[in-house]
Order: C-alpha cells, then structure tokens, then sequence
C-alpha cells in the first residue's frame, strides 16, 4: 500500500496536465498484450500492422526500456509533465536530460528483481550518451503510432480535465482527490492505493501533478527528478468512446447549421482549439474561425483563454442540440 502526503501548500500547488510520453510509453504495452486493453483494439489492430514494419522496428527497439514485462512503465524514464500541456519535444528534451545517478539508481533497482538486457546495461553504463537514443526511440514511435491518433486521445484527457476542474468549483479538492478513480482513495490528509509504490511519500510543499491516461489500466506515480513535483497517472473517464465510429455531425444537424458548422460544433463536446478542430475537420483555420463566431453569437459555444491559447467547448445550449437533432 502506497500513500501520498499533503500539506496545505499542497493542496494549493495541485495541478493538471497531460503526457504525451507517458501515453506513447503505455501504448506500447498495450500492443504486447491487447487482451488486458480490449477497449483499444481497432488502434491495436492498426499499431500491430506498423510492426511488421523492420525499419520502425529497428528505430522503436529500445523503447521497451521504458516498459517492464508486467505492464509497468519505468518511473524514472518517463519524467512528470512540467506543464498542462506538454508537448512531446519538449518532454523529450527532458528525457534525453535525465541525471545519469537517477537512471542508473533506477536501473540498478530493476536489476535486483530481472535481468537488464543489452540495452538497459548500455544505458546504466553510460546514461548521458544513451538516453538520446532512447529519447529517438519514443520519437519514431510517437510519430508513426500515436501522433496520428493524439487530436482524439487528446480530447478525451481534456474531457476528463474539464470534468475534474468542474467538480473542483463545485464540490472542493477533497472530492476531486476522492473520486480520481476506484483504486484511490482520500484520508484525512493522504492519497492511498494499492496501485502506489508502497510506503510514504511526502509532497513537502511541492504540490503534486494529476494527470489522466488513455493508455493506464491502474494507477501510477511517478516521482520528480531535477525539481519536478511527482505526478500521480491515472486513468481517464470516457476512454470507451475513444475509438468510437461515428458520424461527427447527424443529417439534422447538418441541415440546421450546414455540415461544416455541424462538424466544428461536434467536437466542441470536449475543450478544443482553432488549431485542434480544423486538423479534426479538414478545414481551414479561417473557416473554422468563422463558423466557431456565428456558433459563439449564438450561444451554441463559448470561449476561455489558457495562456496563449483560447478553448472553444459547447455550451449547454450546444450540447442539447447535439443530443437532440
């Protein structure tokens, strides 16, 4: 039984994000062993046939370092997310990084319980060198298997997101803590589960990141190196509607808006950028511009700026529109 410590700057210093190395990580293992991720099949069946390929086979081969044969994805490879929305360079950047006494540590550990292959020997020999190729490894896996596929995966991490933050205002962070998923559970001041490494681990003031998973069947913590917080995996609401085949906007709505407004307001369901839905759409940025205006004057979507980026999500108008036509 694992347990996570907070304190009051804690609580305050909790956040959200998302991994797209984690989730390229963890995909992984869903292909060696699709029984235990059915609900990924159609992706499952398409990610073998890249496989067979021998060239991408030989780029991805040092990739399963990061993925222990029980499922588990090494912590000490897959660093925290740094920000809500990391991209995968930048998290690359910080693998590649990774001190080499935290890497061989974490090698030496895994040595105890099975042998290291080649690879991991190399690794622990010479981590600073090393860690590139690894880091080019996720890369062409990331790029052939999963890049494709991030737009979807995406939303539903920020679907699950918007639904966490939602209940935050509304109910407080116990409750958000309380109910992340069924293996964890909240008392008085500790995160508890099984699914965590056994023991105690203090969060001193840090905070701590949550960060929803497509790809997880179970929970994970994975614990900061170099200054990062720790950052509990956990998996996401919705992921059986990931693959879902489906008509994004129905004929009614289609004749109500036209189709490509029906499209754009269909995936508002889940936060979205002007970026996200015209790379859903096929349309253009300008386009989509347009539509998301006239579907905001008509109180259909509504906006909310993230930095640098403005969030487009249905409103309750919008969405009843959607279920209904």
């Amino acid at each position: 039984m694992g347990e996570v410590l907070f304190g009051v700057d804690d609580m305050a210093n909790l956040r959200f994000a998302m991994s797209p190395l984690w989730e390229t990580a963890a995909s992984l293992r869903a292909v060696a062993d699709p029984g235990r991720h059915a609900v990924h099949l159609p992706w499952i069946k398409e990610a073998l046939a890249l496989r067979q390929d021998r060239s991408l086979a030989g780029k991805t081969e040092p990739l399963h370092a990061l993925v222990a044969r029980d499922g588990t994805v090494r912590s000490f490879l897959t660093p925290p997310p740094r920000c809500p929305l990391a991209e995968m360079e930048e998290e690359l950047a910080t693998l590649a990084a990774l001190p080499a006494e935290g890497v061989r540590a974490g090698l030496e550990a895994v040595g105890r319980r099975t042998p290291l292959t080649d690879f991991e020997r190399r690794l622990a020999d010479d981590p600073v060198r090393v860690l590139p190729e690894l880091a080019d490894a996720v890369l062409a896996w990331w790029q052939a298997g999963v890049r494709p596929y991030w737009p979807r995966i995406r939303a539903v991490l920020e679907a699950d997101v918007a639904y966490r933050t939602r209940q935050l205002g509304e109910d407080g962070i116990r409750e958000v803590l309380a109910h992340l998923h069924p293996a964890l559970h909240w008392a008085d001041n500790r995160l508890v589960s099984a699914d965590l490494p056994a023991g105690e681990l203090g969060l001193d003031g840090g905070g701590i990141t949550l960060a929803p998973s497509a790809f997880a069947v179970r929970c994970h913590l994975l614990t900061g190196q170099g200054g990062a917080p720790p950052c509990t995996i956990y998996p996401s609401r919705a992921v059986g509607t990931l693959w879902e085949r489906r008509d994004a906007a129905g004929d009614g709505l289609a004749r109500l808006l036209g189709r490509s407004r029906a499209q754009v307001l269909a995936h508002t369901s889940s936060p979205s950028t002007t970026t996200r839905l015209a790379g859903r759409t096929g349309l253009s940025l300008g386009a989509v511009s347009q539509h998301l205006a006239v579907l905001r004057d008509a109180g259909l979507v509504t906006s909310h700026r993230y930095r640098r980026e403005v969030h487009y999500k249905a409103s309750d108008l919008g969405i009843a529109l959607l279920e209904r036509v």
